[in-house]
């Protein structure tokens, strides 16, 4: 019998086809080194383990910081990507869903993190629910599990125009989003300019506000721990765009 396949098996194929440009394209320094820090922060003593590690863009840097870091991604071609950097071979990574968290039972973490959206390439509620419980399962005492997500009312704003992701003297990166209110989805579409040719790529979200997100949290045993505007730590107020949650055991 087939089994039903999950979120992340019908996921678009960006991570296979432009695992090789990922970081030059999406990867942002500032932005990045704010993440990294608030993560070291939040870490503690104990092990690490991001959700959806792609390429390492904020796994390296913290396993050079001396954090004993640990990865879960569906796609062998960015994890591929990973392996190729400094650090990147001898870092333990899990090919599989995340939301499912198939790492062994005892394995417990005191930091869950992931970055960059990524928590909403889980497409279901369902999915999104049970990646909240797994996580509580494999939280150590004192443990935090943390991500990031833009404010729906602030993407149906943006929806309405396009932004510049990347640009240089050689390719022009733009993104423009589709809001679906009635499924509670949204898609991102970058038009890609490089080398006098033009691709297209699109990832689809489901997106959560975050009365939804504290819900699904107390369902798995979990509360709000801190919410901010950015990684950098600045107030989450009614004019933010942007969130990052900080969830722990109740």
């Amino acid at each position: 019998m087939t089994s039903e396949p999950t979120t992340q098996d019908r996921r678009p194929h960006y991570a296979v086809e432009f695992a090789d440009d990922y970081d030059r394209w999406f990867g942002k320094p500032g932005v990045s080194g704010a993440t990294v820090d608030a993560l070291e922060a939040l870490a503690g003593e104990g092990a690490v383990l991001e959700l959806g590690i792609g390429t390492g863009r904020i796994a390296l840097p913290l396993r050079a910081r001396g954090l004993d870091v640990h990865g879960i991604d569906a796609s062998e071609a960015m994890v591929g990507r990973l392996r190729a950097k400094p650090g990147g071979v001898d870092l333990p990574v899990t090919i599989g869903d995340f939301s499912r968290v198939p790492v062994p039972d005892g394995d417990v973490f005191s930091l869950v993190y992931l970055a960059a959206g990524t928590f909403f390439e889980l497409r279901e509620q369902a999915d999104q629910a049970r990646c909240f419980a797994r996580v509580a399962q494999h939280l150590a005492p004192g443990g935090v599990f943390v991500f990031d997500s833009h404010v729906p009312e602030a993407l149906a704003v943006a929806a309405t125009g396009s932004q510049v992701v990347s640009e240089g003297n050689d390719h022009l990166v733009l993104c423009y989003r589709r809001i679906d209110p009635s499924v509670q989805r949204y898609s991102s579409h970058y038009v890609i300019h490089e080398n006098d040719r033009t691709r297209r790529m699109r990832v689809e979200f489901r997106y959560a506000g975050t009365g939804e997100l504290d819900l699904m949290a107390h369902q798995a045993g979990l509360r709000l721990k801190e919410r901010w505007g950015s990684w950098a730590g600045t107030p989450f107020t009614r004019d933010s765009t942007y969130h990052v949650s900080v969830y722990e055991s109740r």
